[in-house]
């Protein structure tokens, strides 16, 4: 190649892009090590129950949430219809409301396609890898790669491991069995302790733990439902709440 007209990959505004996206599939990978059992254990739910092997891979294609995946398989198993299932799944992932307000400063300035591309390969692990990253720059300063770069990197790991779990999950019987479901709730526990240090998000835990001590005589699990309902809207009130008064202090400044 001749060095006098370098190739566009090589130059500054081409790198930059490259290397944000490099640095979001690496920043996510210990994410994505969490993710892999949860993956193979959903294929070998699916395998298990009513479903065929390509209803589970679609799921993982379009819905991509495992906690949604692994409820919907399990009310779809158990008989339920189709508004239970997606009344329930739709109020597991009123979490995702309070990731939207948390990271709507930061990606407001890009443009719709952007957006919608981000917001579909949001989840739990892609939004703290994604929020320790922008919380230490201003509003506007970074374009979506980085963003992207986590989520298509956690999404592909989805498809990956739910099509190791369907093909060969029946191999080895009693999986579930193994204590994996613990490593499910250590993998939120490690995404939820470093957020606490913000009022909002320890508000949300407690108002959500509150709740769920006093709901968990409810049928049906109705009282992890009513936790989550009450901590997201505790979350993203004080989430518009800090939003309005930057917005303000912005006004007053100019």
């Amino acid at each position: 190649m001749n060095p006098s007209h370098p190739s566009p990959l090589d130059s500054p505004a081409t790198r930059r892009p490259l290397r944000e996206f490099a640095d979001g599939a690496r920043d996510t990978f210990p994410m994505m090590v969490g993710a892999a059992p949860f993956g193979v254990i959903f294929g070998t739910l699916v395998t298990a129950g009513p479903l065929a092997w390509w209803h589970g891979e679609l799921m993982s294609l379009v819905v991509f949430a495992g906690s949604a995946q692994f409820i919907a398989a399990g009310l779809l198993a158990g008989g339920a219809g189709a508004l239970v299932v997606i009344a329930t799944t739709l109020v597991v992932n009123l979490r995702h409301l309070l990731y939207s307000a948390t990271l709507a400063p930061y990606v407001a300035h890009l443009p719709l396609r952007w957006r919608a591309t981000l917001g579909a390969l949001m989840t739990d692990e892609v939004f703290a890898v994604a929020y320790a990253r922008y919380r230490h720059t201003r509003p506007g300063e970074l374009g979506p790669h980085y963003f992207f770069g986590s989520g298509l990197a956690m999404y592909l790991n989805w498809q990956a491991w739910t099509l190791v779990g369907l093909l060969f999950g029946a191999a080895f019987p009693g999986l579930q069995a193994l204590g994996l479901d613990f490593a499910m709730a250590a993998t939120f526990i490690a995404i939820v302790v470093p957020q606490l240090a913000a009022l909002r998000y320890l508000a949300a835990a407690v108002t959500a733990g509150v709740v769920a001590q006093l709901c968990h005589a409810l049928p049906y699990k109705l009282g992890l439902l009513a936790a989550v309902v009450a901590g997201v809207a505790v979350g993203v009130a004080l989430s518009l709440h800090d939003h309005g008064r930057a917005r303000r202090r912005v006004e007053v400044a100019s």
